[in-house]
């Protein structure tokens, strides 16, 4: 199968640990994911389902705001298609290779004005078992436009090759984080983009995000393959692993 990202692309990844791609969801599925994340908050306080975590604010007048959501894929109809497109996975299998599980797919929605901050952390620190290895690929994409201001991907480029650190740990959303918390990092940059970008990175590099203090809410959904066989097929009670592509193991 022909490459769909060009050998720099690839070497640019495996060197910062990360891949950003402008323009990667196009105007139609981008204003199905708007207009079904549009009232999110507000259906999810009605239901209270499981898989969210909520914002904690100090002022008890703030309305519900969701700060991330598993299983988003199940909510909205356009991230489930945007999971398993072959668009989506032929990049993954780029940069991955061609036996593609998936792993979860979330929703961060860090609201206009009362978005908290994420601090800086490796998922690797999350995901890290006895029985897999560091071989999963994050996808994220854009639903809003991202800046600094209402709080974008900061990512450490390289970092991915210090290997896992440790983290500290605190009963919270995102409760396992570096040493520091969201202090500020020299080596840090932020990967600022449009409605429709999609950021491709690993589990190793170090990266978070800043408080949205502006009007403009940043939603972002962000989707995690794995390596067909690395580690449990049922990872917890949310996360049941699925072939996308590639060797038949795990078929249900």
């Amino acid at each position: 199968m022909p490459l769909a990202l060009t050998q720099q692309e690839i070497d640019f990844f495996n060197e910062n640990g990360y891949l950003l791609k402008e323009g990667f969801v196009s105007p139609d599925p981008l204003a199905e994911m708007d207009r079904e994340t549009e009232d999110l908050h507000e259906r999810m306080a009605d239901g209270v389902p499981p898989d969210v975590q909520w914002e904690v604010f100090d002022n008890p007048a703030l309305k519900p705001r969701i700060k991330q959501m598993m299983n988003a894929d199940a909510v909205c109809p356009s991230l489930d298609r945007f999971v398993r497109a072959d668009t989506t996975l032929d990049i993954v299998e780029d940069l991955l290779g061609p036996d593609i599980s998936f792993f979860h797919c979330k929703l961060l929605m860090k609201s206009a004005l009362n978005g908290t901050v994420t601090p800086w952390h490796q998922d690797y620190g999350y995901w890290s078992r006895s029985n897999n290895t560091p071989v999963y690929l994050n996808c994220m994409i854009y639903i809003d436009g991202a800046t600094v201001e209402n709080g974008c991907l900061q990512v450490v480029p390289g970092s991915h090759k210090l290997g896992l650190l440790t983290h500290e740990e605190r009963k919270q959303a995102f409760g396992r984080f570096l040493p520091g918390y969201f202090q500020h990092r020299d080596d840090a940059i932020p990967l600022e983009g449009k409605g429709g970008t999609a950021i491709f990175f690993g589990p190793l590099i170090i990266h978070g995000s800043d408080a949205n203090r502006s009007p403009q809410h940043r939603r972002a959904c962000t989707t995690a393959y794995n390596v067909t066989g690395n580690g449990d097929r049922v990872y917890d009670r949310r996360l049941v692993m699925k072939r996308l592509r590639g060797r038949k193991e795990w078929e249900e």
